[in-house]
This record gives C-alpha cells, structure tokens and sequence, in this order.
C-alpha cells in the first residue's frame, strides 16, 4: 500500500499499480485532485452573471427551446419556428434544459458551460493518470484550466465547450480501447464524435485520421479484429449523430423551421458547405467568410489583410493570415500558444524516450507512446487545420486544442523527469522551461502596458529554473523542489494573469476574445472595429493597451453588469437586455472584442444585437399571444434582442446574416395576410458606412438586394412607420392602402 511518500510522477511500474487500482492511490491524490477541480468550478464560475445573455443569437435560440419542444429539437432560433440557428443543436439542449428548470437568465443559460469546463477537466486528469500518474494528470489538468480561450469560451454559450469536452472523451476512449483492444470503449469513442457532429458539424471529425490510424497499427489484437472495431466504431458514430439528420431530412419542409446558413433549406448542404468545406477553401455561400462568392470580409469593409492583423498573405481570405505560424500570431497567440512550444517539444521528445516499445500496446512504453501519439496526432492535425483554413476562423476555435496541448505538458514532463538524471533529459527539460519563459516575455509584451513587471518575472524566473534545473536534478531532494515550483510558477504566471482579466470582465456579442486588447487584434490598435455593420470606428475607452480595469464591455465599465443586465435575466424600466449595447457604442464584445453594436433602438448590426428600450418591450408584448412572432427584424442578432427583452418570439429574417432566402417574399406576404405577424423592425440607421452598406447589398442584409431587402422594400412601400423607443416599427396589421 503507497503512503504520502509516493511520487509525483512514478516510474513505469508504479505507473502500472496506479493506473488501474483506486487501493494503490496515495494519500495526497485526492485532496490535490478536489483542490483543482474546485480551484476549476471556481474559475469558471466567478461573476458569470457579468456577461449577460453573452452571444444573444444562441441565448434566444436557448429562450425559444424552454418555450418550445419543436424549437427544442431543430434548434429554432425562436418558438414560433422560423429559422434554426446555423449549427445542429446538441451544444443548446443543456442550456435549454436549464432554462426550462430554472428560468431564463445569464447563470441558467452559462452554467452548463461551466460545468462542462470542469467535466473535461475530469476527463483529461483520468486519461493522463493511468499510463503517467496523478502529478502528470494534475499538471495537465492546470495547465487546461489556466488557458485563457479554456477560460473564456467555457463561461460562454457558443458551441465549443460541448465541442471541447467530447473530442476530450474520444482521445480517453481511444486510449482505454487500445489498452487490451477493448471493443465497447472503442464504440464509445465513436459515440462520442457522433455527437461533436450534433455540435459543430464536420470540426468534429478533424481528429479521427490520427485516432484510427493509431488504432488500426498498434492495438493489440490481429489486424483484421482491429479492422472490425474500427467499423462497429464507425456505425456508432453514424448512429449516433445521424439519426437527427434523418430526421431533419425527411421531415417535410413545409412543417419545420428553415436551416439556418443554408441556401436551400438542406442541413446536408449546410454541413458540406458553410460549415463544412467552405471553412477549408472559403467559398462559404451566404456567409461573410473569405471565399469569392459573397465578397468575403471585404463586403463588410474589413481590409483585404483579413481581421487577424494587417497585412494578409495570399489564401488568406478575409478572415487572417494563413500560415504555419497563425496560432503564434497576433491576438490568437494570446488565446492559446502559451505551452504549444513547450507541447510541440515535449511530444517529440516523449516519442523518443518511447520509441524502443514494441509496436503493440501491450506494454507500458508501448501504451506512453500510444498516448503521446493519440493527444499528439489530435493537436497536430487540429493545428495544421486551423492554421491554413480560409474560411471563417475567429480566435476562440483554438479552444479545441487546450486539451491535446495540456495533456502533452503533463505527459512530456512526467517522462522527462522520470529521465532527469540523464544529461539529454535534463537540458531538454531546461530547454523547454526557457522556451516557454521567453515566449510567454513575448506573448505578455504584445498588450501594451499590459502589467509589465510580470513579463519580467516570468522571463527573469524561469530563466533562473531552467538554468538551474540541470543542477539541481544531481543535487538531490533539498534544491530539486524549490527549482521545480519556480519553473511551474514561471510557465503558468503570464496565461494565469490572462484568465483572471478574461473572468473579470463580462463577454458579449459573437466575436469574443480572453485577456487584454492586443495591438493587432480585434479590439486593439490595428484590430478591427466597426468594421461591419453597425460598428462605429471607434477606440475602445481606456485607450491603446487594454489596461486591467479599462475598457468597456457591452457599454460598461469593465466589470460590470452590461447594459443594465440583472442577474437572473430581469430588466429594469428603460433599460436593455443583457448583452444589449450602447447608443453609438455597440458591444466591445469582451477585451477584445469587435465594436458592431447599432444605435438607440436600431438594429445592432451582424454581431451583436440591437438596445431595447421599455417602450418597444411594451410594443412587442401588447397582444403577443395573438401572433405567431410578434415582430420580425432582419439578422438573427437583432430579432434576439427584441425576442430576450420581450420574451415573445421575434422572426429573424434571412438568419444570421440576412442572406438566408428565409422567408421569401411570397412567404412573408402570406405570414402577414394570415395576421400571424404584428411589427417589422425596420434598420435604419445601422449601417457602418459605405463599405458595410455595399457588403449588405452582396450579401442580401438592408437595402440593395436579396430576400431580405425584397421583404424591407415591400414593407416600406405599404405599412405606416412609427418611431417607438428609437426605433422604426412598422404595423403589419394596418396596411396603407
């Protein structure tokens, strides 16, 4: 039986008793194990409430599946069923089903997130800990917990931390299946991707050559079992996340909500095209991605360098430089390059020190390395992916990779110093220290006077520990500690210092980034601001930089409840709805965030919603359960925030970028003869100028052309407009001739 005596990071045999008998676990486990998960929650959970409603367009698809089953199932973005959002709705049912037990506000709609953090956290220590021990698994789970985008998206409502969590649950399966050639755990990993699909589509699929190919070479069985496995594994995949694509297939249009993104009403369309292959050659149909169909960023009036910083190279398309050094650059270096030097370094040399094992898993190196190959091939191939995509790419998308980064950190390091009294071990674990040391130097220089004593301890210490690493490793148990915490503290001080700046401040809008403005990222010096609809051009207050405690976030001091936003999804008179913006402001987005907010009343533009003030909230729920929708607004954004503030369904016409041929003017005319639609929201004055008026024109959003604009024209021309609370209502029910 261990004692407290037992080692951070056991040699090999020991790694066997540990991995697979809970007897064998030493008395400090499981108080540092709670410790890490409660210090995780605690991270996750400070101040959620501060981002309010957070991206409006998923929050008011959350508000119309607590309201509705059907809208439950599609993922209609209101209960009146018009549009889905434009992605499969496996990341909305736990947020929906919160809402449905404990009412609509920003801590229902943000916990599940939340907790997910934890969740993958939990699911990374188990997967790192059978072949490494408990001090890898709990190195790895901190190194996940303190990345900033780990941070940021998982107290935010987009897709990704579901995403996050269940390609985390494929790699542990994979690995649990390729330890005896075990068949169930090997269906379970297909099970899990099929429900990454039901989440972000085709993204979930990234990082299945790597995995299969690793488990047709070395599981340890005969190759034609293996081959098998695979395809029980592959009919479970196709099970699990094709049987609501059936459905949605085969459910007769004419009675289920229009697929948002699409241009024909096809998930299947959307899958292989805006969300699929127009991510990779970005000729995203209908979307505001790179590709030459829809004008790319430009249409908008984003420069041709795209929004990761000026400059562009070819291929980049609207959306950042492509290139093998994009996760390095910019403001997405901030998000999630802090280890991946230390991970790139790590995992060569922890194939190294494994490289002796039989091809087979059937032994304790030859499970290592299996390891090493299963999280390394899931980061390689995500990178390279992320990398070179030409479509749409925001800076949040990195969060994929934090588990296959942080799982490399622990395992590397545990083989490293379970090697240090051998020369080549030690400097290579020097070597890393000071790698990360100088980068996280650099990383911390790029926000300016962003606390600049810190980058200096960060470069100053872990130099130090790296210098004296090798010494101490001869030196005995009385140095060895000391160097070794010094070096932790040095590698997780700069993106620790990024997670308390991201969890201090609340994050509204679609764009969202963690840690201070960044020059060359959005919303610092050279970013993108109010380059879109709506957005002003403005500096963000406080200036270049992005101090601690500047800025604003959602029309608010940083820090702040966003727009009048109340904890538990009230509203006071005259106020906005949570994640609303400010009267020519527009929503910072979070630090960092992109400026796209409209004016008093007006629509907000692509990617952030529009203010609501009380006497358009009463406008809308006069007689609200005599229609269908109460109003309809052009933009998934804008339809939200009149839909959260009131709380009665609200058409988006054209999804979330107006562009979708949903409903066509045939079919709106019909919805307003029928009496099932009360107001149309008009735009004016929300356009960000002439580059964002022309983009609209191209892409169908406001006046110029598409279904959209057809919809707006016909309004105009025979409906009374009337200005209520700023903005311009039209009542379809009392037509002027």
């Amino acid at each position: 039986m261990t004692t407290a005596a037992t080692p951070l990071f056991p040699a090999p045999e020991a790694r066997a008793r540990t991995g697979r008998r809970a007897a064998d676990r030493p008395r400090w486990e499981r108080p540092a194990l709670a410790g890490l998960l409660i210090a995780t929650a605690a991270l996750l959970l400070w101040d959620l409430g501060s981002s309010g409603y957070a991206n409006s367009f998923y929050s008011a698809a959350v508000q119309a599946g607590s309201e509705s089953w059907k809208a439950f199932f599609f993922g209609s973005s209101d209960a009146g069923n018009s549009i889905t959002v434009d992605k499969p709705p496996a990341a909305l049912w736990p947020m929906m089903l919160s809402v449905r037990l404990f009412g609509l506000g920003s801590w229902q709609i943000l916990v599940p997130q939340a907790l997910m953090g934890v969740g993958t956290t939990v699911v990374l220590y188990a997967a790192v800990r059978r072949q490494f021990g408990p001090g890898a698994a709990l190195l790895s789970g901190a190194a996940f917990a303190l990345t900033p985008v780990a941070a940021l998206m998982f107290r935010f409502n987009n897709p990704d931390a579901l995403l996050t969590l269940l390609l985390t649950v494929t790699v542990y399966c994979v690995l649990r299946a390729l330890d005896g050639a075990r068949t169930t755990w090997l269906v379970w990993a297909g099970v899990a991707v099929g429900f990454a699909f039901l989440t972000k589509t085709l993204q979930a699929f990234v990082i299945l050559p790597p995995l299969a190919l690793l488990y047709a070479v070395c599981a340890p069985t005969r190759l034609r079992r293996r081959l098998g496995q695979l395809l029980l594994a592959g009919l479970a995949m196709v099970a699990a996340g094709g049987w609501w694509v059936a459905i949605v297939e085969l459910w007769p249009a004419s009675s289920r909500p229009y697929i948002g993104g699409s241009q024909n009403n096809s998930f299947l369309e959307l899958t292989l095209g805006y969300n699929g292959l127009g991510r990779i050659n970005g000729n995203e149909t209908g979307s505001v991605g790179g590709g030459a169909r829809t004008g790319g960023a430009a249409a908008y009036g984003l420069p041709e360098g795209g929004m990761g910083g000026p400059g562009g190279r070819a291929g980049g398309g609207g959306w950042g430089e492509t290139g093998f050094d994009r996760l390095f650059s910019g403001n997405i270096g901030g998000q999630i390059s802090w280890l991946l030097p230390a991970a790139l370094v790590l995992l060569v040399a922890g194939l190294v020190v494994t490289w002796r094992a039989r091809r087979a898993t059937d032994s304790l190196d030859g499970m290592a390395r299996a390891a090493f190959l299963a999280w390394g091939g899931a980061l390689l191939i995500t990178a390279i992916v992320f990398s070179y995509m030409q479509g749409i790419f925001h800076e949040y998308y990195t969060v994929a990779l934090a588990p296959f980064v942080a799982a490399l950190i622990g395992m590397g390091v545990a083989v490293l110093w379970e090697e240090r009294g051998t020369a080549a071990a030690a400097i290579t674990l020097s070597g890393t220290l000071a790698l990360t040391a100088v980068w996280s130097y650099v990383l911390l220089g790029r926000a300016t006077g962003y606390l600049p004593w810190l980058r200096w301890a960060v470069l100053v210490g872990g130099l130090l520990a790296a210098a004296a690493l090798p010494f101490a490793a001869r030196a005995g148990r009385r140095m060895l500690p000391a160097v070794a915490a010094l070096g932790v503290a040095a590698a997780l001080a700069g993106p620790f210092a990024y997670c308390l700046t991201t969890v201090s401040t609340g994050h509204t809008g679609s764009i969202v980034t963690a840690g201070p403005a960044v020059a060359g990222g959005r919303g610092g010096p050279g970013g993108m601001m109010g380059g879109f609809p709506g957005g002003t051009g403005e500096m963000p207050q406080g200036g270049p930089g992005g101090q601690v405690g500047q800025g604003t976030q959602g029309g608010q001091p940083a820090g702040g409840r966003p727009n009048g936003g109340q904890p538990g999804g009230t509203q006071p008179q005259g106020g906005m709805p949570q994640g609303g913006t400010t009267p020519g402001q527009g929503a910072a987005g979070g630090r960092g965030g992109m400026r796209t907010g409209g004016g008093p009343g007006g629509a907000g533009g692509l990617l952030n919603g529009a203010r609501v003030g009380a006497e358009a909230k009463a406008a809308l729920t006069t007689d609200a359960d005599k229609y269908t929708w109460a109003a309809a607004a052009i933009g998934s954004q804008n339809a939200a925030s009149y839909q959260l503030a009131s709380g009665a369904p609200v058409m988006a016409i054209g999804g979330f970028n107006g562009s979708d041929p949903s409903p066509t003017l045939e079919q709106f005319k019909a919805y307003v003869r029928d009496g099932k639609i009360h107001w149309f929201i008009g735009q004016g004055g929300t356009t960000g100028g002439a580059g964002a008026a022309e983009g609209g024109a191209r892409m169908g959003v406001g006046p110029g052309g598409g279904t959209s604009s057809e919809i707006e024209s016909w309004v105009k021309a025979g409906f009374k407009a009337s200005t209520v609370g700023g903005a311009t209502f039209y009542d379809l029910t009392a037509p002027t001739s």
